[in-house]
């Protein structure tokens, strides 16, 4: 049915990584699949209670992260992270620790993100009201080479989810039994 693994989504925030994520998990799970989500805000106020936004803080978190999907992968279950996890050195340092990894980029140009964003982060962080604002004050690093690169702000998040579930039934990562119809 399925190996174990881990889906990472990263990308700035507003880009799509949960509403893809839930999308995907609830697709896996209605095939029976073994999955968990984390969800980076909620990853926050849980399992990374009391860190900050420096860089160090940042990397922690997805340190933290990335061992909760080390530990749940080699056990069989699907891991789908939604992180913005903005510097590279720290997403292939999980990369490395987990044998089935497959990253997920979600890109999207920041005029659009800014478009999007109902709480009007990007218009106070663009105005330089919000310090350490990943993508306007602080770096984001996107991935060199991403399993799966999707434009969130080209395609219709049905297409997206097409894209990725494809890049697992190639990999080998889902093999779900698919019905067959008479003709």
């Amino acid at each position: 049915m399925h190996k174990g693994f881990t889906l990472w989504f990263t990308g700035l925030s507003g880009a799509g990584k949960s509403t893809l994520s839930q999308a995907v998990v609830g697709r896996l799970r209605g095939c029976g699949a073994k999955v968990e989500l984390l969800d980076g805000d909620i990853v926050r106020t849980r399992l990374s209670k009391g860190l900050g936004f420096s860089k160090e803080d940042r990397d922690e978190n997805i340190r933290r992260i990335g061992f909760v999907c080390e530990l749940l992968s080699r056990h069989g279950v699907i891991v789908v992270v939604a992180a913005i996890s903005p510097y590279r050195a720290v997403r292939e340092e999980v990369r490395s620790r987990i044998e089935r990894f497959v990253e997920v980029y979600v890109e999207c140009p920041i005029d659009v993100l800014a478009q999007r964003d109902t709480k009007g982060l990007y218009k106070r962080a663009l105005a330089g009201e919000i310090a350490n604002f990943t993508g306007i004050s602080d770096p984001y690093e996107p991935p060199l080479a991403p399993d799966v690169t999707i434009h969130s702000s080209q395609e219709a998040p049905e297409q997206s989810i097409e894209r990725i579930w494809a890049t697992l039934e190639n990999s080998g990562l889902i093999y779900f039994d698919r019905p067959t119809f008479a003709h």
